[in-house]
């Protein structure tokens, strides 16, 4: 995997994050109940952490070459799809059905901080 698909897919979910953060600020605001627009910027904020994650990723692939890296990379994305996308669905077009996939996506936040975290420790000199 190189480091360059983590840089642009952190630039893509970067820029996605400052669009929907508009759109629910301007937009969504008036139009939905303030439960469902905390969620959806909750779902903005940590599309936004993780996107930035993802430098982090692309930055480590780059240098150390270890598959953990990818690894971790991949379930950020898939924590960005499930978590946020679920929040965005939810709140936008009342899909209240996809309630229980936030929480996946949330353990695939947390999997992919541990399995990072395994990539740097194996890692023999941290430049």
């Amino acid at each position: 995997m190189k480091s360059r698909t983590f840089f642009l897919l952190g630039s893509v979910g970067g820029f996605f994050s400052v669009a929907l953060g508009a759109f629910g600020a301007h937009t969504l605001k008036p139009q939905i109940t303030s439960e469902m627009l905390s969620a959806f910027e909750t779902g903005v904020r940590y599309q936004m952490y993780h996107s930035l994650a993802l430098f982090v990723v692309g930055y480590a692939l780059g240098i150390y070459a270890r598959r953990q890296f990818a690894v971790a990379g991949w379930l950020f994305v898939a924590g960005i799809v499930m978590f946020s996308g679920s929040l965005y669905a939810m709140a936008v077009m009342g899909m209240t059905w996809l309630g229980p996939v936030t929480p996946i996506g949330g353990v695939a936040f947390l999997a992919g901080w541990l399995v990072l975290a395994y990539g740097f420790w194996k890692v023999q000199s941290i430049t």
